[in-house]
Order: C-alpha cells, then structure tokens, then sequence
C-alpha cells in the first residue's frame, strides 16, 4: 500500500473539482440552503478540542436549528449524560462543522464555522419543549454552507427500510456497559429502566 502524503499526490489521483462542487459553496445560507435546516430534525456536530476531534449526534423536532439570519445559526442543547464534550470543546476551540440529515432526502447539507454558547434566559426559552427551555444555545457563525450530492446515501441505502437493520440484532446499551465496566453496571437493568427515564428527561 503506497500512502498519499501531499496535496499534490491527492490532486494527480483525484483531478480538480469541476465548476459545480465550487459554486454550490457560499458564506451564508441561502433559501435553498435554509430549505434542508428546516426540514431536518438530525445533524452531526463535529468539534475539535485539547484532547481531540469529537462528533456528536443532535436530534430534536425539525428545524431545530433555527436560522437567526444568513450568518448565524442557533442550535438548542438538550438534556443528556453529561459528557458535554462537544460544549467543552467549543469553549476553547470555536471551530465546527455541521452535517445535515433530511430522513428520505438523499442530498444533505454542510455547514462550517465557529460557534459560542450562551444561556441567556430569554434564548434559551425561545427553545423550550414541553415548558423545558434548553440547557444552552449553540450559536454558530456561518463560514461556509454548501450541499453535497446523493451518492453516499444513495449507496447506503439509508432510508431503504428493506435494508433497516432488526435493533435486537445489536448489543444493548445495557449489554455494552455491562461489558465496559466489567458488570459493575446491571445492564439488564439499565435497558429496563431506560424507556420510563428516557420520557422524563427527553427535553
């Protein structure tokens, strides 16, 4: 295996992206562009810290984001474990990128920038489901947002519900905890328990 050390080495293999890849990338959003963050209910946050990369999952109703205006983006932070690695992270490295989902859409949306959190309590209310604000606003300055095309999804077969793998075909969260900490954690009871808790602290 020969490995590719330079840009120079990448653009002999790959060639030079045509007119279409370099136009459809702007430094705001656009209508069509403000189309897919309305409608998607799933983005990935990707973040970069001290101890590393880190890319998470948020979902919440669709357009959960909202678009403040063309350069800024806000995103509420909902109730989870605790980690907050993705919230460490940009509050010392601002730098993120956003990938979003639409389900049944195979073009999806990128976004690149730099964000800041804020709990301002007004804001945070603004975002609130079921008379539960969010905990914090991630605020996202817009650098780049630009679409990319299908063929991932398209060879995935994402939203093919012939190919939707049977979730008791996958180890639990349980079992996986059960494993990890040596079965300090019951992990028959975490799985149980999990639906009851999952419903009092989804929002």
């Amino acid at each position: 295996m020969s490995e590719i050390t330079t840009v120079e080495e990448l653009e002999a293999l790959y060639g030079l992206p045509g007119e279409a890849s370099l136009v459809k990338e702007l430094d705001s959003i656009i209508p069509e562009y403000a189309a897919f963050i309305e409608a998607s209910p799933f983005v990935a946050l990707a973040t970069s810290g001290p101890e590393g990369l880190d890319c998470s999952p948020r979902g919440d109703v669709p357009g959960f984001v909202r678009i403040h205006d063309p350069r800024t983006l806000m995103m509420p932070d909902r109730r989870g474990n605790n980690r907050a690695d993705s919230l460490k992270n940009i509050v010392r490295d601002g730098r993120v990128g956003l990938l979003f989902l639409v389900p049944g859409s195979g073009t999806t949306l990128r976004v690149n920038g730099r964000a800041h959190i804020t709990t301002d309590a007004a804001l945070c209310a603004s975002f609130a489901i079921e008379g539960k604000p969010a905990r914090s606003v991630i605020v996202i300055s817009v650098e780049s947002v630009y679409f990319q095309c299908a063929r991932a999804i398209h060879r995935s077969e994402l939203w093919n519900p012939e190919r939707h793998i049977d979730p008791k075909s996958l180890p639990t969260p349980g079992n996986i905890l059960a494993a990890t900490s040596r079965n300090k954690i019951d992990g028959a009871a975490y799985d149980r328990e999990w639906p009851e808790r999952a419903k009092k602290t989804m929002w």
